[in-house]
């Protein structure tokens, strides 16, 4: 059994609330953790930054705008836990020491945001060092890692898999897009090359490609690791 840490953005579990994601990813979440660890941190996604540009127009300092997004992404998470039932953890987990212990349970533990001015992709990567993660996972919404935008750039190179000081490079130069958004954040990207622990990086607006690319080994992605050990299937 592995321990297994996914960073599940909120604009791929719930893009919108009549049009989520969350009953096709039940099946895919459970496969994963009746064979491994499971520990997913859910992002606020579009819900969040609607919040976040009210809280701006009203004239609100950002610390409390970021608050009021991490709330947006307890409440995902609560969503999401409410859904999996007896197969999850019941509460949010509201801190990295309280997702540890939960994770004792051997259920699949959800968290949110917890810190305002990180991201949750960042919180997720610190959990993956407290839990000493096998594997880091960050779903989003294209297959891997690119040198470009390649919504915006037809020509933008996919990478198979790279080192954490590539990576780096990579999100230092603003290239690692996904849309206007990155695909990976930088302090994820610094957490995971301190850490050493592999990282992958899927499409999730198909959910059965999650459990495809950890379990199976199949379907696109990029990994990202400091050596060259086999990381997938899990």
């Amino acid at each position: 059994m592995k321990t297994v840490v996914i960073s599940l953005g909120g604009s791929i579990l719930i893009p919108e609330l009549e049009n989520n994601r969350i009953a096709a990813y039940l099946p895919v979440l459970q496969e994963i953790a009746a064979k491994h660890r499971l520990f997913v941190v859910v992002g606020g996604g579009g819900g969040a930054r609607d919040y976040i540009a009210i809280a701006r127009k009203l004239g609100i300092d950002e610390g409390t705008a970021d608050e009021i997004g991490i709330l947006v992404t307890r409440l995902n998470a609560t969503l999401l836990i409410a859904a999996l039932g007896e197969a999850a953890y019941p509460k949010v987990a509201e801190s990295h020491s309280e997702a540890k212990k939960f994770g004792e349970s051997r259920k699949i533990v959800v968290m949110g945001g917890i810190t305002p001015g990180q991201t949750t992709d960042a919180v997720a990567a610190v959990l993956a060092e407290r839990v000493q993660a096998d594997v880091f996972v960050n779903v989003t919404s294209v297959n891997g890692i690119y040198d470009k935008d390649p919504k915006s750039h037809a020509g933008a190179k996919h990478h198979k898999t790279l080192t954490p000081r590539q990576l780096l490079s990579i999100v230092s130069q603003g290239g690692l897009g996904a849309g206007s958004h990155n695909v990976l954040d930088i302090i994820a990207a610094r957490i995971v090359e301190r850490s050493s622990i592999p990282l992958v990086v899927l499409d999730g607006t198909r959910p059965e490609n999650l459990s495809a690319v950890l379990l199976r080994g199949k379907g696109d992605c990029s990994i990202v690791s400091s050596t060259k050990k086999k990381v997938l299937p899990l």
